[in-house]
């Protein structure tokens, strides 16, 4: 059997939301961090200076409450059965996240994808320092990361499959066949060639040949 890849996006693909307005929702900051989540989805404002001004809302959240609201995350309805079969399928079943390990390395044990790849809530003496760095800083990020990926697999774009929400899953799209809009932004349904509107991941699954 070929080998195959699957890269979804985490938040508002795998999960049901965006997990740095929850983070935020804990310190009464919602609304402001929220705002600018959603510019930057829509492709508006640059992602890494969206990303560096969100979490610095963050400055002095405990690091454990971090962690509990990451394990506590809604996941998309069907997300594990969808990465299940496609596992069946032969797929290899990865996560490109520009959110944060803290939630992507816990959904990998509940999900049951392979790998994740995300950015670090840089925390000191149990608190966060406002401060952020990782794999998925920049908009130009999981294109990068997807041509990197692909190489180390030897696998190519007529079989790669990638599934996301926002702008800054545009570089991805670029390398793949399967290109996945899931209850997605504009400027992203425009680059996909496949557009589920409804949050409901086994969906993806009745528009592609396992």
């Amino acid at each position: 059997m070929a080998r195959k890849l699957a890269v979804f996006d985490f938040d508002s693909t795998l999960m049901d939301g965006e997990t740095i307005d929850y983070l935020a929702d804990s310190l009464g900051l919602k609304k402001q961090v929220a705002q600018i989540t959603e510019r930057a989805m829509e492709g508006e404002i640059d992602f890494f200076e969206s990303l560096q001004e969100r979490v610095g809302f963050l400055k002095g959240l405990e690091a454990k409450k971090v962690d509990s609201i990451c394990q506590n995350l809604p996941y998309m309805p069907g997300a594990k059965e969808t990465i299940e079969e496609l596992k069946t399928a032969g797929y290899t079943v990865v996560c490109f996240s520009g959110g944060f390990r803290n939630a992507t390395g816990h959904a990998k044990k509940i999900l049951g994808f392979d790998s994740d790849f995300s950015n670090i809530l840089h925390a000191k003496e149990g608190v966060l320092t406002g401060l952020v760095g990782g794999d998925m800083m920049f908009d130009f990020s999981k294109g990068d990361m997807l041509l990197r990926l692909q190489a180390l697999l030897g696998i190519d774009r007529e079989r790669t499959m990638v599934v996301g929400d926002g702008a800054n899953d545009k570089s991805m799209f670029a390398h793949a066949k399967t290109r996945v809009a899931f209850c997605a932004k504009p400027v992203l349904k425009e680059a996909a060639n496949i557009i589920v509107d409804s949050k409901d991941l086994t969906q993806v699954l009745e528009k592609i040949d396992l």
